[in-house]
This record gives structure tokens, sequence and C-alpha cells, in this order.
């Protein structure tokens, strides 16, 4: 899927973006989480043999952190509670329309035609330009291609004794951070931020990313 941005100014806010330090996700929970819960003990379920993967694993360790942070402890076969997560990660590129200045970039001077200070001469060879009142002269234009990642996350808890549905959350992320590892950690722990939360609310929750 591939979108067309006709602003500079939006490729400006895809590049601050990548360069935050803060995580900020979109994060919708649904519960119904007993008053009194005494036995907090759970299992995870398995990934699917196709999905079993070294990394699918360690991400299911960033939710037994969660958990244990709360207070819950893993088990076996007598887990009171059962666990699954499952992420997803897309990559939508974004096509971008940004001024560019040949004044400023020998690249784009050599290619498309300026060689000396008359800068008009430019314009004519590249996209038809548009006028720069601040040099005097034209300046031009090129389409570029960025990549946004959109990220879900999802952890759902239900009864180990009857398959009741207790708790489930949906993490979205979007960030033009190319490494899903680096934020994993971030967006399951957004999951469980003030657990169990608003049933069947919505919450911007911003963390910082934990580098290195």
């Amino acid at each position: 899927m591939k979108r067309l941005i006709l602003s500079a100014a939006a490729a400006a806010t895809l590049l601050l973006t990548g360069c935050a330090s803060t995580i900020r996700s979109d994060v919708t929970t649904f519960h119904q989480w007993p008053a009194q819960l005494t036995n907090k003990t759970y299992s995870i379920d398995a990934p699917a043999p196709e999905d079993d993967t070294l990394e699918v694993r360690a991400y299911l360790d960033l939710v037994r952190g969660q958990l244990a942070r709360l207070g819950f402890t893993e088990a076996g076969a007598d887990a009171a509670l059962k666990v699954r997560m499952r992420f997803r990660t897309t990559d939508v590129p974004v096509r971008v329309v940004q001024a560019v200045d040949p004044f400023f970039n020998p690249y784009a001077s050599a290619r498309f035609g300026y060689f000396g200070p008359h800068r008009r001469h430019w314009a004519s060879s590249y996209y038809g330009g548009f006028y720069d009142p601040f040099w005097g002269g034209p300046a031009g234009y090129q389409v570029v291609e960025r990549h946004t990642y959109q990220r879900d996350v999802q952890v759902a808890i239900r009864s180990a004794k009857d398959g009741k549905p207790l708790f489930d959350v949906t993490v979205h992320n979007n960030s033009s951070q190319p490494s899903t590892p680096a934020v994993m950690p971030a967006l399951v722990q957004s999951a469980f931020e003030g657990f169990p939360g608003p049933n069947g609310g919505a919450r911007r929750i911003e963390l910082k990313q934990q580098n290195g």
C-alpha cells in the first residue's frame, strides 16, 4: 500500500518520529477481571509450529516479565489462567514530495543540468520547478519513499477451567523505527500499564524506549 503526501512538513514529521526516544501507543482494553483472584498462576499458550521462532519466544519472555511484575506465577498444567500473545508488523511505504534546492545539492545540480549561478536553467529540466523568492530563482522538487511501520500486539488472558475471557488488550503503534525488537519491550509494557485498565477504554500511553 502506497500513499502520496504532497507536503515537505509531513516528511519532517516522519523523521522526527524516528528520532524520538518516546514510544507512543494506542492501547484498547476489554476485561471482566475478578475483584478477588487468589490463584494467580498461569501458563502461556505455545505458538503454532510455523510461528515458533526465537523472536516469538523472546517476546513471550517479555510478557512473562510483565506478569511477574504484577504478581503472577507461571505454572504447568494446574495453572488457573491461560495467556496468549500475538504480534504483527506491517511495513507501509509512503511517497513524500519534498523541495530540492540545487544550490545545496551537488548531486541534483550535476544530474539535472545546473552548473553555474543561473539557477533558472536548472528548473526547466526538473519537474517544471517553482519560484524561490529568497534566492531569486526557481527551485525543484522530488518524490522520495519513506517507510512507516505499523505494529499491533495482542494479549489475552482467560480462565483455564472454563475458557472464560478475562482480559483482552491490543496495543497499536506507528513508527519509522524499522526494528521490531527495539520497540517491543515498550509495547508489551504498555499492554499491562495500569492493569487491568479501563474496560472498553482506549488510552494513549507514552514510554521511554529501552536502548541498548
